[in-house]
Parts: structure tokens; sequence; C-alpha cells
């Protein structure tokens, strides 16, 4: 008998043993694992100890993943996961015509036919290499509440279903060992609510054990319980991943979640410092644009900014995700849409979306080789430059704002954007004219007394002849095209250009969706 007992005793140890060494976070505390805490979670001290990255600002231009479950329905977009239990929502009817009820086939059914069965990692990583861009931010986890990576806290992971891979692992080692920039981002904050409408109507949605589907909370509900869980899972991300850049949706404003927003900034700058390394937050509304990077969806800032900023959009004008019968932007929209982006202080981040088996659409490679392409004649222009006093010049105006996007801007060859490096003046003049160019804004007042030293075409190897004037730089074309589309005169001065002009950087961001 005292043996038996032993042995139960014995059993229960391990047993405990191994239940307490489940990875476990303090979000009560910012200090990083190694006890750093010099970021605390507040504004003013977060503003003061960050510096913006200089491998961020130089980028530029970054690759967006939407890859996920809601690959495998490939209808309507990467909402499909909510659509699907909204009544009413032709997803919702598509859904039972093609699949089922939602009680007989509800979204985690999608789970095991998610294969990823032609995913590469390196073969993507090469193509993103080729397209010019310089870091690379996969989705790891969606609203849909799926965790394309090994977590310990969310048991509906990549590792144990699906793919049966480390998505964002294999995806990190691939983009650090070519020498890119890797970042994620997390969407976890919607999962709370996402899933709520399977719970008007028989589905699999009201068996809550489900823990896939979130808490089912009315629309853009959060709760201190729920606060905690996300700090968590990010908590966790940071821990397990070390990315460079981490990229959030709109609802990290909500009043619940941020002061956790605020302990998460902290926990991840101070791990950063034990890092060695400089990192990027992105975020839509609601934070100070001097803690992190305000990122505007599908659009642009109509104005130049003080503080670095991002765009964030997709190749696809329907969907960020894979879906049958998606229409993709031209390479001469994103390009036009980069150097816009680049002349007033941002960056684009253009998102991509593999189908279901790993494997991304020839249509989205060539927009992607395309951009490369051009990048690879123009790129000086645009890497490692910063925005001059004034973004440029002409009489067409852009489209600017979330969502606003999707149509192209028709250019003329008055249209011009600016970029400088060191005593280097970059006009990039986006359409071709046959009788030249007048940069008014480099009028002999802006000159003032610093010379050119020369101008030349990038990718062109013809004397560009020039005369500056009372109106204006005048600048010819030569006789051949560089490339396709937006041409970047490189004008060198002897000193830097303009010092003595104000800036029309400002401070105040658009509001999201506006």
């Amino acid at each position: 008998m005292g043996k038996y007992i032993y042995l139960m005793l014995t059993l229960a140890l391990c047993a405990s043993c191994q239940s307490t060494s489940k990875k476990s976070y303090n979000i009560d505390s910012v200090a990083s694992p190694k006890g750093t805490e010099i970021f605390q979670p507040n504004w003013e001290n977060i503003a003061k100890n960050y510096q913006f990255p200089e491998w961020f600002v130089d980028a530029k231009f970054g690759i967006f993943i939407h890859w996920g479950v809601y690959a495998v329905p490939a209808y309507n977009s990467e909402w499909y996961s909510r659509d699907m239990y909204q009544k009413g929502h032709h997803s919702y009817k598509h859904h039972i015509e093609t699949w089922g009820p939602q009680d007989k086939f509800g979204y985690k059914d999608f789970i095991p036919l998610f294969k990823a069965e032609k995913f590469n990692a390196e073969e993507w990583v090469e193509l993103f290499k080729k397209a010019g861009a310089k870091y690379v931010v996969p989705v790891a986890e969606h609203h849909d509440g799926f965790s394309m990576y090994d977590s310990d806290l969310n048991e509906w992971n990549a590792v144990k279903m699906g793919p049966k891979k480390d998505i964002i692992g294999l995806l990190k080692k691939a983009i650090e060992k070519e020498g890119l920039v890797f970042g994620l981002s997390t969407h976890r904050a919607e999962n709370a609510w996402f899933f709520n409408g399977g719970m008007n109507f028989p589905s699999d949605v009201q068996d809550t054990t489900i823990t896939l589907y979130g808490r089912r909370y009315d629309n853009e509900k959060y709760t201190e319980d729920v606060a905690r869980e996300w700090l968590t899972h990010t908590y966790e991300l940071v821990d397990k991943y070390q990315p460079k850049l981490i990229w959030f949706d709109w609802s990290v404003n909500n009043p619940v979640l941020m002061p956790y927003f605020n302990k998460f900034m902290a926990y991840y700058y101070n791990s950063a410092l034990d890092w060695g390394e400089n990192v990027v937050v992105n975020t839509k509304q609601g934070y100070p644009t001097d803690v992190q990077v305000w990122d505007v969806e599908r659009g642009k800032s109509g104005k130049m900014m003080q503080f670095p900023w991002q765009t964030d959009t997709s190749v696809g004008k329907r969907s960020w995700s894979y879906i049958n019968g998606e229409e993709n932007k031209t390479p001469e929209q994103i390009v036009h849409d980069l150097i816009d982006i680049v002349s007033k202080n941002g960056n684009l981040l253009l998102n991509i979306g593999p189908r279901a088996d790993g494997t991304i659409t020839d249509e989205q490679k060539e927009v992607l080789l395309s951009i490369g392409k051009w990048l690879e004649v123009n790129g000086e222009a645009i890497y490692g430059t910063r925005c001059w006093k004034k973004f440029g010049e002409g009489d067409t105006e852009p489209a600017k704002g979330s969502f606003s996007d999707n149509a192209a801007t028709a250019y003329t060859a008055q249209d011009i954007r600016f970029t400088t490096k060191g005593n280097d003046f970059y006009a990039i003049v986006l359409n071709w004219g046959n009788d030249g160019v007048l940069v008014k804004s480099l009028n002999k007042e802006a000159i003032n007394d610093a010379k050119i030293l020369g101008i030349n075409l990038l990718g062109s190897d013809e004397k560009i002849n020039w005369e500056q004037t009372d109106e204006g730089l005048k600048i010819a074309f030569p006789e051949k095209k560089p490339c396709d589309y937006a041409y970047s005169f490189k004008i060198s001065f002897d000193k830097k250009v303009g010092e003595h002009l104000k800036s029309e950087a400002i401070n105040e961001v658009m509001k999201h969706g506006s």
C-alpha cells in the first residue's frame, strides 16, 4: 500500500511539474524577461525614450501576407469567417449552398482542408526580395482566431491542425536568412466578437467549448478579462518570435484595451532593448504619432507627415486574402502610390493573398516582379531617402484617406514628387513628357546659393539638358525611356538645397475610414 501511495504522489508531482512548465507571462509587469524596464506604459515616457528605427525609415517598401483558413472557401474576402454567420449576407447563403448549413459545417471544419501542401517559405521570400521589399509582415493570427504559429496559449494553431507547420517560424527563418526584416501582425483583439452572428441561428458557434470562436460578445465590446487575455497572447508573440515590427488592426484603440496596449508597447520596446534591435508598432488610430507608426488602410495621407507613417494596402482590390475572381491593381498604380507615399515621409506595406495550398497566383507574382523591375532602375530615389520641405507639385489630386486607393490616378508630366539623400535631390516625374518638365519648386529663391553639379535620369546614360530660370528648373527628357512609368531625375547639388525653407510637414492624422 505504501508503494502505491508513493507512486501516486510521484505521478502527481510529475503532472504538477508538467503543468507548471508551460510558459507563463506576467502581464502585470512591463519589464522584459531580463528585467529591463526603461519604457513605462504611458505616452510621455514612451515618446521620451522611443526612436523610429533607421531600418524602417530607410526601407520604404514591405510585403504584407494575409494567409489563413479563410483561403479555403476563397469567397468574397478574408472576413468570410464572420460573414458566413451573418444571416442575409451573400456569404451566408453561399456557405449553405456550397458547404452546407452552419450547424453541420462550420468555419472550424475548413481547418482540415487548409493543408498548405505547396507552401515554401524560401520561394516566397525570394519573390519578395525580387520585388524590392525590405521587410515582410505575415499575419500571425487574423480575426478568425486561428494562430499561424506555434502557440502554447491557443490550441487552434497551424502546428496542431491544418498545415501542421509553424508557418510564422518558417517565414521568420527564411526572411532573416535573405537579409530582410521580419515582422508580423496580430488581429486577435477582434476575435472577441467576430463570430457573434452565429449565436442568432443554429450553428456550431453556439457550442461555447469551441474557443476558436472567441467570446461571442456584441460588436466591438471588450472586457478587462479579454484585454488581459489579448495582452498575454501578444507577450507570447514578442517572446517567441522577436519581430521587428508588429501591426495591429483598428480596435486596439478601444478604451478598455488602450491601457493594455500601452503595457504591450512598453514590454515590446523593453524586450527589443535586450535584443539590441529597434522595433516598430503600427496602429490605425488613437495613439500619438511619436510612440508608434500611424497606418492608413487602403489609402494615403494627403499631406507630408512630421513622423514616419505607413500605408497598408493590397494588390487585390476586393480582398486581402486569396479569393476566386480577384481583380488586381496594375504595377504602375502601385508604383505611383509608393512614390507619393515616400515623398510624404511614409512607407508602403503591400499585401498579397496566397492560395490555401501555399502558392501565389501568377498575376500577383507578375505585379510584384514588375514593381521590383522599376525599383532596380529607380530604387536610389526611394530607399534611404528623406522627404524634402514639400512633397511635390502638380495639379492632379490623388485620392486621400482610408479605403480610397482602388482607382488609379491619371498623372501628367507636371505631377512630380520629391525625395532627398544628402546633397542629392530627386524629382520623380509621374508621366513622360516629350516637351520636358519644369520643376517650379526649384526656382532661384528655393535653390538660393546652392549650385547644381549635374543632372541625370536614373537608368539612362543619355546627357540631360537643363536650364535654371526664374520660373523654376527646366529639364529635358532623353530620347529613350529607362522604364515603363515614373521617371527619376537625380539633381546633384553642392549642399543640401532649400534648407532655409519652411517644411510643410504636419502632425495631424486623418480619422480612420475618412
